[in-house]
């Protein structure tokens, strides 16, 4: 059902509940210095094309609304404000941040608030101002600050969760999680939308805030002071962003530090590896060599050809077993100096 909630409100008062949006324009005029409140949810283009027409909203604005997908933002059409807020809610079972959209057309006798996700409960804001006339006495501006309060409030417990999972990261950067980049990354994400839900609203309200009074004994003195209140939060949440962005910046560098250390001791071990498979490769092909050489004398005698002269000489045994010794021996000593033994 698209309609939430429609009411009329005099002085701070309900004093009408239509059933269908033609009644609350009916209602609206039966009751001069009133004003009225449509809450909407996921309105189609026929359903907010009345709305629309009654209320004279520009069509570029209804088309942002319709479309949904806007950035923060507010926007002047005439006396007519075009409110785009980005609500965030942290999921605990999931561990992400999910953003909402709430468009508000504010105006001089009405407000229509267009939401197209679960959060902020403006039913809940309608509840708190019903609950304090005098806040809610100001009007559609009243209004305003209420949702945008209600939006801000609603900011905590992501910058809470957001936290949380920035020291868990700093936990799995030095446990070699190998998972810990791709939620480093997921999570700048989301801090990156945070940011561009948040600070849009510091502009925002300071420009609402300047449009009051400055009246010490105004009835617009406590919307001043709420709507300074609100910006207060902004801010402290803004810089809490830019804090956590930042801290993320560095986790990731800390994690490719690590990735690249961890890479270069691998690389050391590999290389040290080598260095003695090589080593040991020298000490085995030295002494190939050596016992290669006696070898080479003792097949060359063992042929026993008839013309081999050193076959019938007295001395050929013992001459070819000095000749091995001392093949042997040279080798042994030019691979010793050279330190392959």
């Amino acid at each position: 059902m698209p309609v939430i909630d429609n009411a009329v409100y005099v002085d701070g008062k309900r004093a009408a509940s239509p059933v269908a949006l033609v009644d609350t324009f009916e209602a609206l005029e039966a009751h001069p210095g009133g004003f009225a409140w449509i809450g909407l949810y996921r309105p189609d283009a026929a359903e907010l094309g009345v709305v629309a027409e009654e209320f004279g909203l520009h069509e570029l604005a209804v088309e942002d609304a319709l479309a949904g997908h806007q950035r923060a933002k507010l926007e002047r059409y005439a006396d007519t404000r075009f409110v785009v807020l980005r609500p965030a809610r942290y999921l605990d079972s999931e561990e992400r941040v999910e953003f909402g959209e709430v468009h508000l057309f504010v105006g001089g006798d009405f407000v229509v608030a267009i939401r197209h996700a679960e959060k902020p409960d403006l039913a809940r804001v309608r509840a708190r101002l019903e609950a304090e006339p005098e806040l809610l006495s100001r009007g559609p501006v009243g209004v305003l600050y209420a949702v945008v309060d209600q939006v801000v409030d609603e900011y905590a417990p992501v910058v809470a969760g957001l936290e949380n999972d920035i020291d868990e990261i700093e936990e799995q950067l030095f446990s070699g999680d190998d998972a810990v980049a791709k939620r480093i990354y997921d999570l700048s994400g989301e801090v990156m939308e945070f940011q561009r839900a948040v600070k849009p609203l510091r502009e925002m309200i300071e420009a609402v805030r300047d449009e009051l009074h400055d009246d010490p004994t105004g009835p617009e003195l406590e919307l001043r002071r709420g709507f300074r209140d609100v910006l207060d939060h902004v801010i402290r949440i803004t810089e809490r962003a830019e804090e956590y962005r930042q801290t993320l910046q560095n986790a990731l560098s800390v994690h490719a530090t690590l990735v690249a250390q961890r890479q270069n001791e691998v690389m050391q071990s590999l290389t040290e590896t080598s260095l003695a498979q090589s080593e040991q490769t020298k000490k085995i092909s030295s002494w190939a060599a050596i016992f290669f050489a006696p070898s080479l004398v003792a097949g060359i005698y063992g042929m026993n050809f008839s013309h081999m002269p050193e076959l019938g000489w007295g001395f050929g045994y013992p001459f070819a077993l000095v000749l091995m010794f001392v093949s042997g021996f040279v080798l042994y000593l030019i691979f010793k100096a050279k330190h392959w033994l």
